[in-house]
């Protein structure tokens, strides 16, 4: 019995070093969101050019979609904007802002000097559906099918490369079902 006390820490190392070992080997651009397969959470939020129209999730409903939640105090999300830009110009598909925890004027002057991809911007200037929908930083993007489902969560930097390989297979797919569901 004595014996078998005496490996008990090593039996504990072991144990934690396993699970330090499988640490190594995750993508941190591929994080567990509890949201992929459910509807975008409820929420009502002004919109960031104008406080008086008041959006939800329903008004989003009906096409597919990128949401992407971004910041003016994030170096991240000014990385990609122009590419976001870029996708706006192409037509691929809406894409909804969330402002996230920033300041209404100094958002709305960063989009008239760079750029608005976005069809339109939510202004979530607490935080509440961004941690509605598990955001640990800005950016992220989420792809939402035509029922308002989330189908994907990407945390980071939205470039071209991403886009085509992670993005467009996913969105074609998503367009598929739409139209065999005849929602084209």
């Amino acid at each position: 019995m004595k014996r078998l006390v005496l490996f008990v820490p090593l039996l504990i190392f072991i144990g934690v070093a396993a699970f330090l070992f499988q640490g190594l080997y995750l993508n941190p651009k591929e994080l567990d969101s509890a949201l992929v397969g459910k509807p975008v959470p409820q929420f009502q939020l002004q919109q960031l050019e104008d406080p008086a129209v008041m959006l939800s999730n329903a008004d989003l409903k009906g096409d597919v979609y990128l949401l992407n939640v971004w910041a003016t105090w994030c170096p991240s999300c000014k990385y990609e904007h122009p590419f976001l830009n870029k996708l706006k110009r192409r037509g691929e598909l809406p894409i909804y802002g969330v402002n996230y925890r920033d300041e209404r004027a100094p958002a709305i002057n960063y989009l008239a000097r760079s750029g608005d991809p976005y069809s339109t911007n939510l202004f979530d200037p607490e935080g509440k559906l961004a941690f509605d929908l598990g955001v640990y930083g800005a950016p992220e993007t989420f792809v939402v099918d035509h029922n308002g489902v989330v189908r994907y969560r990407f945390a980071g930097v939205l470039e071209p490369q991403v886009w085509a390989s992670d993005f467009m297979p996913l969105i074609e797919t998503i367009r598929a079902e739409a139209k065999a569901e005849g929602n084209s």
